[in-house]
């Protein structure tokens, strides 16, 4: 037994699942730095009243978190287990591609150790959001793809469609790589498998995981379609958009292996190698081009690097191969130095690493909001209560807490309930559907409202509080809209405001 476990471990799947491991604890070990990102705090109250769909995304996500809930409650790196699982997976799965495609143990360790220094690997094992999962979804789906077109067993159809209707059941981002994938099979010798009755089995089985999200849609007037337009106009707007090609190297793959990625294209596109395997580097173009065309941001096209990463790692050992030694030590020495070296440059700038108010923290305040959006959400319903608390007794009885955004409402009911607050409403996404207070409180705490919109809403606002955190930490609370208001009176009815008033963010 014991030598059968000391095998195990010495084999190819054995490394890279000890580096998966590795990494799941590095991030366990440094996921609680912070606290709930916004996000997070959406899907969590999500999570508390699953449904088939919701307006920012489909079940799969709330679900999880539900899973998570009940596994951790809400300890915060127990909430983020499964992300941190998903990209520690990642990594695995580009190891496998790679020996697939003919790698060694070390071409194997070099994809899987690519892959897990992307940046978005990087956050998205820091953060519980559907993005961590929509990634693993799709490096599983090349993953399929490379054993289908290595062993033309046509079942591989199956989690093929499993894989797409998982995804597109996560984000459906999905849909735009499942229709890359079925245009290169036209454009490719892999057309042969329409003729496969497995192929249509795999497309039957993926509609059917995704029906009854489809069905939610249809009820509720595909919400979600509108949710989306708004964000992409509203992306467009802000250019959120712009650079979509320059920010892949600072995204979806690090900079450092650039090379390893354009080299794992041109196996797929133009080496004889690669022939059997041309559909993935079709998959991959059509994919980039179609975003490119109608608007994404970088971080869109990141499933696809993982099987690039792989296939440039086979290639550069062939390229290598038969040279004198000195090449092969020069150009792995040079390749493990640059790895290292963006590893952790990226790991400072990206993961939670970084005290508060250090240096490195300031950098990293600098090039994105991630971990400040993190800071400041007890302290928000700490002042809350403090103005709720505040109130004569009759007027608690009748009070109410409207909010001005998700992250807002997500951490109110997270931390109210034992303040002995009541539930926060919100105008925002799958927060509108669970409706007003239905007490129709006449004495309202408002958050995320400018206190001149407050005044159009009710006939009496005063500013009761200052929202802020003991960093000072800027974000978009203490930035943008710190006021806490103590408002009387709205000038319509609740059913009223409440039809009109839908928001999305």
């Amino acid at each position: 037994m014991a030598n059968r476990v000391s095998n195990f471990f010495r084999s190819d799947l054995g490394l890279l699942l000890v580096l998966a491991a590795l990494r799941l604890v590095f991030h366990l070990a440094t996921n609680g730095q912070y606290g709930f990102h916004r996000d997070e705090l959406q899907t969590l109250d999500d999570a508390r009243h699953l449904d088939w769909g919701f307006v920012v995304y489909p079940p799969i996500t709330p679900l999880l978190a539900r899973f998570e809930l009940i596994l951790f409650g809400t300890s915060l790196i127990g909430f983020r287990v499964f992300s941190a699982m998903a990209v520690s997976i990642v990594m695995v799965l580009a190891g496998l591609i790679a020996k697939e495609l003919g790698g060694n143990r070390s071409t194997q360790l070099l994809a899987a150790v690519a892959a897990g220094i992307a940046p978005i690997s990087l956050v998205q094992g820091a953060v519980f959001q559907y993005v961590s999962f929509d990634y693993l979804w799709g490096v599983s789906l090349t993953y399929f793809l490379v054993r289908l077109l290595k062993t033309d067993d046509p079942r591989w159809w199956l989690p093929i469609g499993a894989t797409i209707g998982l995804g597109m059941e996560t984000r459906y981002t999905m849909g735009v790589l499942a229709l890359s994938v079925a245009i290169a099979v036209l454009l490719t010798p892999a057309r042969r498998f329409l003729r496969s009755g497995w192929l249509w089995a795999g497309v039957a089985l993926s509609i059917l995981i995704l029906l009854p999200n489809l069905i939610w849609q249809i009820q509720h007037d595909f919400i979600s379609l509108k949710f989306l337009s708004y964000l992409h106009e509203r992306d467009l707007r802000q250019g959120r958009y712009n650079g979509f090609l320059t920010g892949q190297p600072w995204i979806s793959v690090n900079l450092v292996t650039v090379p390893l990625t354009l080299l794992g294209l041109w196996f797929y596109l133009a080496r004889r190698e690669g022939r059997r395997y041309r559909l993935l580097g079709w998959t991959v173009l059509i994919t980039i081009t179609m975003y490119g065309i109608t608007g994404a941001r970088s971080y869109y096209t990141a499933p696809l690097y993982p099987v690039l990463l792989a296939s440039g790692s086979v290639l550069l050992a062939h390229l290598l191969y038969g040279l004198p030694a000195v090449w092969p030590r020069l150009a792995y020495g040079i390749q493990w130095m640059a790895i290292l070296a963006g590893g952790i440059a990226f790991v400072l700038l990206i993961a939670p690493v970084a005290p508060i108010d250090s240096r490195i923290w300031k950098i990293t305040s600098r090039l994105h909001d991630q971990f400040r959006e993190e800071i400041g959400w007890p302290e928000l319903a700490h002042s809350v209560a403090a103005v709720y608390h505040s109130l004569p007794v009759q007027d608690q009885q009748r009070a109410g807490i409207l909010t001005g955004n998700y992250g807002e409402a997500g951490a109110l009911n997270l931390y109210g309930p034992a303040l002995g607050l009541p539930r926060a409403m919100s105008l925002t996404n799958s927060f509108w559907y669970r409706g007003y207070d239905s007490r129709q409180p006449e004495v309202v705490i408002l958050t995320g409202f400018g206190l001149n919109e407050a005044r159009r809403l009710f006939e009496n606002c005063t500013v009761a509080a200052i929202n802020g955190n003991p960093f000072n930490v800027e974000n978009e609370e203490s930035r943008d809209h710190p006021d806490i208001l103590l408002c009387r009176n709205l000038r319509e009815s609740w059913p009223a405001y409440w039809a009109r008033s839908r928001r999305f963010g």
